[in-house]
């Protein structure tokens, strides 16, 4: 019967959470994975044990603290076997929560019967509280850390209960297993108190004699389990710098409030989890800031919720203390219940969430052991029928709960859309929302939710700061820069003798960057924008993007020399930025070192192979540097790579066009210029080169055609001037208009060598000797060095001469193509442009 219950679980746990393999990374998957540099396998496995869970040094200031190295070791495997397809991280996501649903219901049989155990493993493998972690990549660190939970509880629940059994093995493995989930996630630790308030209720003396017994047997494991938690507490700390993380007072209003406001609050909040465990039915993917209001008086209804959730706890507490059969299978479900919950519960230090479902993952198996426990009872009466019947509705609304659940985890918009629903009071969610149809170009819209955001939280400054990056996308700059500027308004950190670095939020500082960046976008600002720049870097000398973006500034401000001291500076605290790295090849381009460039531009795509402008600018270097063939290869690997990544634009199809002329593929290179067209149908140096190829493949209609258009937009373009005059003489003989493309030229630039040289031949061939001649004399006067038109200057000369002593029977000598590779009729078209 084990075994079928096993299959039971199996299949309905995969079943249910099927539906999350649909969801691409989002909201915090953005963060941790798509965002995240120690995710890739070009960075070295040891970062992994320096950076926080989203990639940042532990002990930078604005780290976040959260230390799961092992979490994301296994997104880095996921990210070696298939990139960034989120499928591979979701079906891991899945068997994980199979394989702690099975290690949950052999946990249960230790404490519960077959049955119980059987149905408090099903009611979790279908609770909709679970979706979080399971729909959401990020969530793994609980999954992860809830397998080490189990596993280290199990195993010291089973080496307790043998009459002969080894301590030190015992505590050593639990140690070993609750430290490895504590590299998962900070939460799994909780699992060696578990254990030894586990331990001590096991071994409780029933009588004063027994107490030397049981000190001997219980209370040193206790101790040492004890210190050992205090040894990675403070290992921990250590690892962080000693230093606690800061959260922003929206992302936990309660934290900021005074008593008694913020320990009611606390305590109704605790009411609040446990009505998400009883009743999943609205779940919102973020419960920070206004979602649930503040409980500011004693008077207030809802500390009727938290009286009852007290009353209930205690009594359930005073069953699991008697001395009767089931004591310790209730003991075991309420330290399962409330131990891991504790570092999430504001008793301790206030944490960056108000709920947070991801939190209940290992809490919810004490709940549903306890509901088990009580089903149980029902089965075993009279109203055993009753009790199936709703067990059997309970399972499948909370099995098709979850699968509907895990479909809003399909994109970021449907995420904060679903959460809308919920609640109207959380600015945040209005931003999130913005952001994600931001992301979809909906900029009208998006600046409605910011606006939205605005109108909920008037004093959070990320919702100005929103609206003012779309308007400032939507190019209108006078509205972004008062958003900015309502924005910086709202935060004064400079008071006083305190320390103006720990007073700055990183959005405050974003929205002086953004302000300067939008100021630097008109010409006459440049100064103003570089004085913001400098401010910034004041505030916080780490501020990486404030060093870059000023260097982006001193470019325009042809302060080379300075803009390359910015991103050296830049990189002193942040060795690990690929943009630094490129925009440092693009400061050297300029100044033509170009083989050094090139080595920047490889060192950020060792970093980030799937770095774009990397990519991009070292393969046009490459191709205009005319490096080794080898080289060239990897340049079209690289402009292919982009093309497969599915971030190619206009120019990745140009120079992909460029590397097949070079290798006299015609046919490829035509259609990548067609494609370079597609993308955008005036790219003048497309257009020329596919003229060019038209015409060398004896296309002459078609190379036309597409010289109209370029000249449309660009009336002076030399070269497709010279070429299209070029297809008027050699393929249509249409002197006449040929004469006008080279006269347009000469309008342009009278000393035009080619230009001059080819209107003199057209004059030529037409017959114009007089006109021919004067033409000649013209040129070699602006040209005296060049000798094929003083000797074409000869041979019209020698035709008039002919003419004037036969005028009846002149005999024409040509200018012939075949003297000189110079000497043509018409000089020999321009070259492929870049």
């Amino acid at each position: 019967m084990t075994n079928m219950h096993k299959l039971i679980i199996t299949v309905t746990a995969i079943i249910v959470q099927m539906t999350s393999l649909r969801g691409g990374l989002v909201f915090d998957d953005i963060a941790a994975i798509r965002e995240n540099r120690d995710v890739r396998s070009t960075m070295s496995c040891l970062s992994l044990f320096f950076n926080d869970f989203w990639g940042t040094p532990l002990h930078k200031e604005q780290s976040h603290k959260s230390y799961r190295p092992l979490t994301v070791l296994t997104f880095r495997l996921n990210y070696i076997f298939h990139g960034l397809h989120p499928l591979g991280y979701h079906v891991v996501n899945v068997l994980l929560h199979v394989v702690v649903c099975l290690l949950f219901h052999r946990m249960c049989n230790l404490f519960l019967s077959q049955l119980t155990s059987f149905v408090a493993a099903l009611l979790f493998s279908v609770h909709p509280i679970h979706t979080e972690a399971v729909a959401s990549v990020v969530g793994r660190a609980e999954l992860l850390s809830a397998i080490f939970f189990i596993c280290a509880f199990i195993r010291y629940v089973q080496e307790i209960r043998k009459r002969e059994y080894k301590g030190w093995r015992c505590c050593v493995e639990t140690l070993t297993m609750g430290a490895s989930g504590m590299f998962c996630k900070e939460q799994c630790l909780t699992v060696l108190i578990v254990c030894s308030i586990y331990d001590l209720a096991h071994h409780m003396p029933l009588e004063k004699r027994m107490l030397s017994p049981w000190i001997r047997q219980s209370l040193w494991r206790v101790g040492f389990l004890i210190m050992s938690a205090g040894f990675l507490l403070t290992l921990r700390l250590k690892l962080m710098g000693w230093n606690l993380p800061v959260f922003n007072r929206f992302d936990n209003p309660a934290s900021a409030a005074s008593y008694p406001v913020r320990h009611l609050t606390y305590n109704y909040l605790l009411s609040q989890n446990i009505w998400l465990l009883l009743f999943p039915y609205d779940l919102c993917c973020d419960w920070t800031m206004g979602t649930i209001p503040l409980v500011e008086r004693f008077s207030d209804v809802r500390n009727i919720n938290t009286i009852a959730m007290y009353v209930s706890f205690v009594s359930v507490l005073s069953v699991a203390t008697l001395r009767g059969k089931e004591r310790k299978s209730h003991l075991a479900a309420l330290c399962v219940l409330v131990i891991p919950f504790i570092p999430a519960s504001n008793l301790f230090h206030p944490v960056g969430f108000v709920l947070a479902e991801r939190v209940l993952y290992i809490p919810s198996m004490g709940f549903c052991m306890l509901v088990a426990t009580g089903w149980t009872i029902l089965w075993r009466g009279r109203a055993r029928m009753l009790a199936v019947t709703a067990l059997l509705l309970l399972i499948i609304s909370h099995g098709f709960k979850t699968a509907y659940r895990n479909l809003d985890w399909y994109s970021d918009y449907t995420l904060f859309s679903s959460a809308l629903k919920v609640t109207q009071r959380n600015a945040k969610i209005f931003n999130n929302l913005g952001k994600a149809l931001d992301k979809q170009s909906r900029h009208d819209e998006a600046l409605y939710f910011y606006q939205q955001a605005i109108r909920v939280q008037p004093d959070d400054i990320r919702g100005y700061l929103n609206a003012g990056n779309v308007l400032t996308r939507m190019k209108r700059y006078q509205k972004a820069e008062d958003m900015y500027l309502k924005a910086k308004s709202l935060l004064h950190p400079f008071n006083g003798g305190t320390s103006r670095v720990l007073r700055v939020t990183q959005s405050y500082l974003q929205v002086l960057v953004s302000l300067a960046s939008l100021l630097s976008l008109n010409s006459t600002r440049l100064e103003e924008a570089d004085n913001l720049y400098r401010e910034v870097i004041s505030i916080r000398t780490d501020f990486t993007e404030a060093y870059v973006n000023r260097g982006n500034l001193l470019l325009k401000l042809n302060r080379s020399k300075e803009a390359e001291t910015m991103y050296c500076r830049a990189l002193e605290f942040d060795q690990l930025n690929p943009d630094i790295y490129h925009n440092l090849g693009v400061i050297l381009i300029d100044q033509g070192r170009n083989y050094d460039a090139l080595s920047f531009f490889n060192k950020a795509l060792e970093i980030d192979p799937d770095h774009g402008p990397a990519l991009m600018n070292s393969a046009i270097l490459i191709q205009e540097s005319n490096m080794p063939p080898g080289d060239q290869r990897i340049a079209n690997e690289r402009l292919q790579k982009i093309v497969n990544d599915g971030k190619e634009n206009e120019l990745v199809y140009f120079n992909l066009g460029k590397v097949a002329l070079e290798r006299k593929d015609l046919a490829l290179a035509e259609e990548w210029f067609r494609k370079a067209l597609e993308v955008r149908p005036h790219l003048k140096s497309a257009l020329f080169n596919l003229a060019l190829l038209m015409t060398e493949q004896q296309r002459p209609q078609e190379a036309i055609l597409y010289l109209r258009k370029l000249l449309e937009t660009h009336p002076d373009h030399m070269n497709a001037l010279i070429l299209i005059a070029d297809i008027y003489v050699n393929h249509f003989k249409d002197l006449k208009a040929a004469k006008q493309c080279y006269k347009k030229i000469l309008r342009i630039n009278p000393r035009h060598m080619q230009g001059l040289h080819n209107l003199c031949v057209v004059y030529y061939q037409a017959g114009e000797l007089r006109e021919a001649e004067l033409c000649f004399l013209n040129a070699v006067n602006l040209h005296p060095k060049v000798e094929y038109i003083q000797r074409h200057l000869e041979i019209t000369r020698k035709q008039l001469r002919s003419i004037s002593h036969h005028p009846r029977n002149p005999s024409k000598v040509k200018i012939s193509e075949t003297e000189s590779s110079s000497d043509k009729q018409v000089s020999s078209s321009p070259t492929s442009e870049r």
